[in-house]
């Protein structure tokens, strides 16, 4: 896998880091730094370990399926990308529950980081198909979210909640572009 398909593939699984951030960022009374990097931390902790997560069954389930793993490689960013695309146009609730509790407390950020990175497990699912290591990828993916989780706190505060829903369409298309990427190379091959 390349690096700038590694990087528009952190960047597209940061989206939902991000739209929360800056959710949160919203709701923050106060600015405090240390909640900023708080939320950052974990979420790009957790956004680089359910990749290896995902990559290890991957990698187990891979030589049965070696035939139609593009396939599968395709539908799963499909799928991904078609989750985000949905919850950005229609799901209100998530963002109101955002507001109204405080998200920078331990047990509601660590469900928060868990949440915003299961779509990076099955990501990982699909790095294992492309016989590609993971450590690198998971890095990545785990260094560009804390970036962007950091700077979607403080555009929160700053700008408001008027880009959060775009956002994330754009990381669900771009899965979706990629999972097509995949699917031409293989078919090309």
């Amino acid at each position: 896998m390349s690096i700038t398909t590694t990087i528009l593939l952190a960047l597209a699984l940061a989206m939902d880091a991000f739209a929360v951030s800056i959710s949160s960022g919203i709701g923050m009374v106060k600015m405090q730094i240390r909640h900023a990097l708080r939320m950052a931390f974990c979420f790009g902790l957790f956004q680089a370990l359910m990749p290896v997560a995902g990559w290890s069954i991957g990698i187990f389930a891979a030589e049965y399926i070696k035939a139609f793993d593009h396939w599968v490689a395709f539908f799963l960013l499909l799928a991904i990308g078609g989750k985000m695309l949905h919850e950005a146009c229609t799901e209100e609730e998530c963002e109101e529950k955002v507001k109204k509790t405080d998200p920078f407390c331990y047990s509601i950020l660590l469900a928060l980081a868990v949440a915003t990175s299961i779509d990076a497990a099955a990501v990982g699912v699909t790095i294992s198909f492309l016989d590609t290591a993971i450590l690198k990828p998971a890095l990545i993916i785990g260094v560009i979210t804390f970036i962007i989780s950091l700077g979607g706190v403080f555009f929160g505060k700053r700008i408001g909640d008027i880009f959060g829903r775009k956002v994330e369409i754009i990381g669900g298309l771009v899965l979706i572009g990629i999972g097509i990427k995949i699917l031409i190379e293989h078919l090309r091959a």
